[in-house]
């Protein structure tokens, strides 16, 4: 199983790393190692998370989020998206952009490429900071049955039914981030909007198409399904033992709905890397580097997400997506503060480990409290 699931992200990291030692030497391969660590120790929390949408996703397309969506992480957010942000705040074009990141330089020297691509953070940051705050709005405002910090979230639920609340919150925080972190408020102001008008779509799209598939036509429809039995799972979890969790089937859903939920993935996806795409400069200024080794990086993250779906963990750990949640909070909140502040990665990734870490405990707390009652009936 770990095998099957982890074996593109073994092969990938072998090839990184070989080719790493041949073209730059023993310390190319340092670097490589590092930011794939880095990579991952940041993402970890998005993994939990995307397990909760691609368990939704039927298998073709799950397959094809770890197909064309390991492309578009790997490529497009680790090395096109920098070029192109560049390229657009320094009005430079794609060969210039391409030109300016293989020459290289400190992120402290102006004209550089690294010192062009940080001068745009508070854009980035806004945008990113701005999606990840308002989906954590959303999850803390929704009314559920699971409830892990239930002295916090039930009463946030009862102030969430107020419709829209979660937009009308981000859009405070963020007019307040603006004037009170930011020198150009204007810039800050229509990035961060446009981080929640791609969320409001991109969700709401989603959400539209998954309802639409109710009207039962066989391709779009719906199947109830336990957390992590179905595609290559069904072997595996037919031969595992019920899980007392109380987890609720979830919908399996195709066609237009899950092509939707994939494009939420990938804006997910890049809101998260926007911190490990930026932070990687203050280890090195090679962008094939940053790209390898960060790219090494969403490879575990994809394969991590899979093996989540394929284990039923979230079905079996129940507080495990809240205590994501909890770090995705975090993370926009320390993105929203990088607009002015300079964050250190660490921070950033032991805050997402302490709350998954907090919430696996708490998960296990409860299934061996459930499992010392006795089954009714």
């Amino acid at each position: 199983m770990i095998l099957r699931t982890f074996g593109w992200a073994f092969s990938i990291t072998l090839i990184g790393l070989v080719g790493a030692l041949v073209f730059g030497g023993p310390e190319a391969l340092a670097l490589v190692a590092i930011l794939a660590v880095l990579e991952i120790s940041l993402s970890f929390d998005n993994a939990v998370v995307n397990a909760g949408i691609v368990v939704r996703m039927n298998p073709f397309w799950q397959r094809i989020f770890l197909t064309i969506g390991v492309l578009i992480a790997v490529f497009g957010m680790r090395l096109v998206f920098p070029l192109l942000i560049v390229g657009v705040t320094a009005q430079l074009n794609p060969i210039d952009a391409v030109r300016l990141a293989l020459e290289g330089g400190s992120a402290e020297e102006p004209g550089t490429y690294g010192y062009l691509l940080s001068a745009a953070h508070p854009s980035i940051a806004a945008f990113g900071g701005t999606f990840l705050f308002v989906l954590f709005l959303d999850f803390l405002f929704e009314d559920r049955e699971i409830r892990w910090l239930t002295w916090l979230e039930r009463p946030l639920a009862r102030i969430g039914q107020l419709d829209q609340l979660s937009v009308v919150v981000a859009l405070i925080v963020l007019v307040a981030a603006a004037f009170g972190l930011s020198d150009d408020p204007a810039t800050v102001l229509v990035s961060g909007v446009l981080g929640l008008v791609v969320y409001l779509l991109v969700n709401g799209l989603s959400s539209l198409f998954e309802s639409a598939s109710n009207d039962g036509d066989e391709e779009e429809g719906e199947e109830d399904v336990q957390p992590g039995i179905h595609g290559d799972a069904d072997r595996i979890a037919a031969a595992a033992p019920q899980s007392r969790s109380g987890a609720a089937p979830v919908k399996v859903v195709a066609g237009r709905a899950a092509f939707f939920l994939f494009l939420y993935l990938e804006v997910l996806d890049a809101s998260f890397s926007f911190d490990g795409v930026i932070g990687a400069f203050a280890i090195t200024q090679d962008i094939i580097i940053i790209a390898v080794g960060l790219g090494i990086g969403a490879f575990y993250i994809r394969s991590l997400t899979v093996f989540l779906v394929r284990q039923g963990t979230l079905g079996d750990y129940v507080y495990l997506e809240h205590g994501a949640h909890w770090a995705i909070g975090a993370l926009s909140v320390i993105l929203l503060l990088g607009i002015r502040f300079e964050v250190p990665e660490i921070i950033t990734g032991l805050v997402g480990v302490a709350f998954i870490g907090a919430a696996f405990a708490s998960s296990l707390v409860r299934n061996r409290r459930l499992a010392r009652t006795p089954a009714v009936g």
